[in-house]
């Protein structure tokens, strides 16, 4: 007896002891129950598990439990993997199969075409075939052979361990055979980790040679692997790189690190004949962060090096400090917790390893109560620190403040806030002597200071239409008073690199860190506007401040607050779409309206082609360490000219002179770096060269040009 439907079609009811449950849908459906089988045509959808079957009909035998797919069959995986052909079988999971003239899609991409296959458990088995991840049709739709692929007698895809088998194989790019590999895998471009070797880079320096690195990861389990790099030069001794990754269940973490034996030439010395020593030569790194509970954590970084030039020498970093640090954090809905501890290792020529701080403990506390105090929003902060040096001034400082901030609207729309700040300080300071800066030593011994400030701000936003969009001006005063304060008494560390901006014109204290703070009264106006209108946007700031005592201040000549009026600054923000982006920073001399400061980074452009330009130029005519007046232009381009082609390139130029600098020893046009590159990249193959000058020499680091060449062949790993 047959029975037939049309439409979406439960399945029939499953034999005695069944609990598997296939839902499908077909045009038509006939069930012949004497048989025991099932056959559905017309656009036939079935799905069981998570595996699915489209064909143009489906024969299933529900006594065997074979389901025979023919025509336009297309069967997946739960995995997302698809199977074509012309004809299909499966077993009644619909997860096994054995398929004719089989093209296997993975999820990821890859491609793999074969006279016959079959697909136990998961795992695919195909003989005759060839595996590629390229297209196989150009951009017209036309039929084209794949960039590269693999031919093999046999391809085994296991998804369980994420990587494509080949037994008999041999490597074709361009339908030339190249190489022949009787055993050869890779992973399957599921983004799961599979031992094997990784992209090898090819460089070429004077300084080093010919460099081959040949990395090689292990995947230990799904939570941590480990990636050895061997380093190859034909200038100097190889090196070694290692590379350890973990994902633990309260978050991730990795350390590595990099060591050879070689020469090396201190950094205060050219490297001259007989200037270099051999020794064991290295960088160490790690970072990582821990989610202990929804409050606590913690995060560390470290990076350690044997010697000033190593990181240049070996291309790894242009870094010229390392800083090292380990926190644990208390992140709450009213209070926030930090405690920490940091050093820094300097690569800088003329900096003395002895005279940098590493602080133990640095602590950070902050209470803010969710409901208003006063009609106002309340914060207490209390901070600690302790810097010691081991040839230099030691330092330790705790302090405590409050500030109440209360924000109100007048009728005729200004807001006005009022600020009331105090706070507490202890220092106490050991060989200050040592710190070469009498500016910045304090006084020997324990000292304590006080501090308290009042401010009231008014701004008056007024808004209206213009140009299709909104503009809107907005005019700012604010009144600050603060009684004197002890200053001088108490050790610099944090409140040096003072410079007047648009970022801190308003603040209470334009001092950056706790160890200085600007006193006295003063009173500080300016004015932003803007304008929105779509796809198109604008906005600029400008601000000046006028101190209203005499007293003699403590901000160094050219930091632009050294008079009673401030200099002018300002800074203007244009975009247009994505394809515009200039931001513009400016001081201006408040006697003879010169620029002290003029910054540019302007961004034209789409992701595939843009130009970056990148311009400082600080006439300050400051002579301390931390403030040195300097004048630098950076370029930066990529041009996409085809389909998959493209070349790009940057530079740095230092463009300082003895009138900016007289300490400079640069000639007003000092390249520092440049590099150009071509790169081609498509869906299957990656290739780029580039060449790169340093102009910079420091011990054994010497300006030298460097050409990278790379070749990825993706989802294959070599």
């Amino acid at each position: 007896m047959a029975q037939t439907a049309t439409g979406d079609n439960p399945a029939p009811a499953p034999a005695e002891g069944e609990s598997r449950v296939i839902d499908f849908k077909a045009d038509k459906l006939d069930y012949d129950s004497e048989a025991e089988t099932v056959v559905a045509s017309g656009n036939v959808r079935m799905m069981s598990e998570g595996n699915r079957v489209r064909a143009d009909q489906v024969s299933w035998d529900r006594t065997t439990g074979r389901v025979i797919a023919t025509g336009n069959v297309a069967a997946t995986t739960a995995e997302g993997d698809t199977a074509y052909g012309d004809r299909v079988e499966l077993t009644d999971t619909l997860r096994d199969a054995v398929v004719d003239n089989i093209l296997l899609v993975l999820e990821r991409g890859g491609r793999i075409a074969a006279r016959s296959g079959s697909r136990t458990d998961g795992r695919t088995v195909l003989s005759h075939a060839v595996y590629s991840p390229c297209d196989v049709v150009n951009s017209d739709g036309c039929p084209t052979t794949p960039l590269w692929q693999v031919k093999a007698v046999e391809v085994v895809h296991d998804p369980s361990r994420h990587r494509i088998f080949y037994r008999d194989a041999r490597m074709e790019i361009l339908g030339v055979p190249l190489i022949w590999l009787p055993r050869m895998s890779h992973p399957d471009g599921s983004g799961a980790s599979g031992s094997g070797l990784l992209v090898p880079d090819v460089r070429i320096s004077r300084v080093n040679g010919v460099e081959l690195s040949f990395p090689y990861y292990l995947s230990l389990s799904q939570s941590h692997d480990l990636t050895v790099t061997p380093h190859v030069y034909t200038e100097v001794l190889p090196a070694l790189e290692v590379e350890y990754r973990r994902m633990t269940s309260m978050g991730p973490f990795k350390i590595g690190g990099i060591g050879t034996y070689g020469s090396r030439v201190p950094a205060s010395e050219l490297p001259l004949p007989g200037a270099s020593e051999r020794d064991l030569r290295g960088y160490v790194y790690g970072n990582g962060r821990f989610q202990f509970d929804p409050l606590w954590r913690m995060s560390f970084s470290g990076r350690v090096t044997t010697d000033d030039t190593f990181l240049r020498r070996y291309d790894i970093s242009r870094d010229d400090r390392l800083r090292s640090f380990a926190e644990v954090e208390r992140i709450g809905l009213e209070s926030y917790l930090s405690i920490a501890g940091w050093a820094v290792q300097s690569l800088r020529t003329n900096d003395d390893q002895g005279q940098q701080p590493f602080a133990l403990p640095a602590i950070d506390y902050r209470w803010q109560p969710s409901s208003p105090v006063a009609g106002g929003r309340l914060e207490v902060h209390a901070n600690s620190l302790s810097l010691v040096r081991t040839d230099g001034q030691d330092t330790r400082r705790a302090l405590a403040s409050v500030q109440w901030d209360m924000r109100k609207y007048t009728p005729m729309g200004q807001v006005v806030t009022l600020t009331g700040f105090a706070r507490g300080d202890v220092y106490q300071t050991e060989q200050s002597a040592l710190t070469a800066n009498a500016l910045y030593r304090g006084e020997e011994g324990w000292q304590t200071r006080g501090i308290a400030a009042a401010a009231v701000d008014i701004s008056w936003p007024l808004a209206g239409p213009a140009l299709g969009g909104i503009q809107t001006l907005t005019p700012r005063i604010q009144f600050v008073g603060s009684p004197g304060t002890s200053n001088l008494s108490i050790p610099n560390e944090d409140s040096r690199a003072v410079d007047l901006e648009d970022s801190n014109l308003f603040a209470l204290n334009r001092f950056p860190g706790y160890d200085r703070w600007e006193d006295g009264s003063r009173v500080t106006w300016g004015a932003e506007w803007s304008l929105n209108v779509p796809g198109f946007s604008v906005r600029s700031v400008v601000g000046q401040s006028y101190r209203l005592t005499d007293k003699p201040s403590l901000f160094p000549q050219g930091t632009g607050l050294t008079d009673r009026f401030s200099d002018f600054v300002g800074r203007t923000t244009f975009r247009w779409r994505d394809y515009v982006s200039i931001i513009h920073r400016f001081r201006l001399d408040k006697d003879n309206l010169a620029l002290r400061r003029n910054e540019i980074n302007a961004t034209v452009g789409t992701r595939q082609t843009y130009v970056t330009v990148g311009y400082l130029r600080l006439d300050r005519n400051i002579l301390l360490e931390d403030l040195g007046d300097r004048e630098e232009i950076r370029l930066g381009a990529r041009w996409r000219f085809a389909r998959y082609w493209s070349v790009y390139g940057s530079t740095i130029v230092d463009l300082t002179s003895r009138r900016e600098d007289p300490l400079t020893i640069a000639d007003g046009f000092e390249p520092i770096r440049h590099r150009v590159g071509l790169a081609y990249e498509d869906e299957c193959f990656e290739f780029g060269v580039t060449w790169r000058r340093d102009y910079v020499t420091t011990g054994d680091a010497r300006r030298a040009n460097t050409y990278l060449f790379r070749i990825a062949l993706k989802n294959l790993g070599y």
